[in-house]
């Protein structure tokens, strides 16, 4: 696919999701949030090529586009900013649809320019071989894309080539990894076989040689970075393994030392149960035994008292 048939396919994508957004109801907010999430990933990897490949090319080789590139340049600036404060929203926010309607605008009319005046003048300078060698190498980038809004980052060659691709790898890993010992290598493994069975197409040998010459550029730029990128993913995912596998190590142990724990807190009890038994049992004989003569006491007291009465009356009646 050529650079700007893969662009409208994007403008196209945003676009269904926008429609989305406005046809959801006031108080679908969890249809709206998931909906938000995926406009900031597709226009925050659209932006990153734009700006990696196609601005960078279409400055350098066709007249006329450098204050329309600039222009798109700054209403991406601005998008970002706007999507970057979308991520930590809420869509109960009493101002979320608000942003999110003024985002839709500022998109739609960014669209609108370029496919209207910008995208015209690039297919006519550069021809379709340019444009697929082009398109080539963004697809290759986008593999490697931020997934989340960079406003702080560069949005210029060299150095968005680099940055960018740092921040897209370090956006995957955050979006696929959820916590060391719950999180999942599975999508790295995905992200890592998509980069390496990437195609390096050849230089078209027809088209504008200042395109030509560019785009060969930009793409070994790009190269280097996914190469960069694809060391980090690895870097990362043996990072990843290997905290996984101290953690499920950890597990284990703290495992076992519970359950020690619980036998020893067990047998404990138990013992303390038997002896308090015990305890209790000899209490209650020793209750016993003292309440016994206690009452036999009582009783010789009572019969000895009941004796002299008596005794006592009798002399009383002689």
């Amino acid at each position: 696919m050529d650079a700007i048939s893969m662009l409208k396919e994007d403008h196209k994508t945003v676009e269904a999701l926008f429609k989305r957004f406005e046809k959801a109801g006031d108080r679908a907010y969890s249809e709206k949030r998931a909906v938000v999430d995926r406009i900031i990933e597709e226009l925050s990897k659209h932006a990153a090529i734009e700006e990696q490949l196609f601005y960078p090319v279409v400055r350098a080789t066709v007249p006329d586009t450098e204050n329309i590139a600039l222009e798109s340049l700054e209403e991406h600036h601005i998008v970002k900013w706007v999507l970057s404060e979308l991520e930590k929203m809420a869509p109960e926010d009493e101002r979320f649809d608000a942003k999110v309607t003024v985002l839709i605008e500022n998109v739609r009319h960014h669209v609108k320019e370029e496919e209207a005046e910008f995208f015209p003048m690039v297919r006519d300078e550069l021809g379709r071989n340019a444009l697929g060698d082009l398109g080539d190498a963004m697809a290759v980038a986008k593999k490697a894309a931020p997934t989340h809004p960079h406003p702080r980052s560069p949005d210029t060659p060299p150095a968005n080539l680099v940055v960018g691709t740092a921040a897209g790898i370090a956006d995957r890993i955050g979006d696929t990894v959820s916590g060391v010992a719950q999180g999942s290598v599975n999508a790295l493994n995905d992200l890592i076989a998509l980069i390496l069975g990437r195609k390096r197409p050849s230089v078209s040998a027809r088209g504008s040689s200042a395109a030509r010459r560019t785009a060969e550029r930009v793409r070994a730029a790009a190269t280097t970075a996914t190469d960069n990128a694809i060391d980090a993913v690895t870097d990362a995912k043996r990072s990843t393994q290997q905290a996984a596998l101290t953690t499920k190590k950890t597990g284990r142990a703290t495992s076992t030392a519970a359950k020690r724990t619980v036998r020893r807190t067990a047998k404990a009890a138990k013992a303390g149960s038997k002896a308090t038994a015990t305890s209790t049992r000899k209490g209650t004989s020793r209750t016993a035994s003292t309440a016994k003569r206690a009452a036999t006491t009582t009783a010789r007291t009572a019969r000895a008292g009941a004796k002299q009465t008596a005794t006592t009356a009798k002399r009383a009646a002689r």
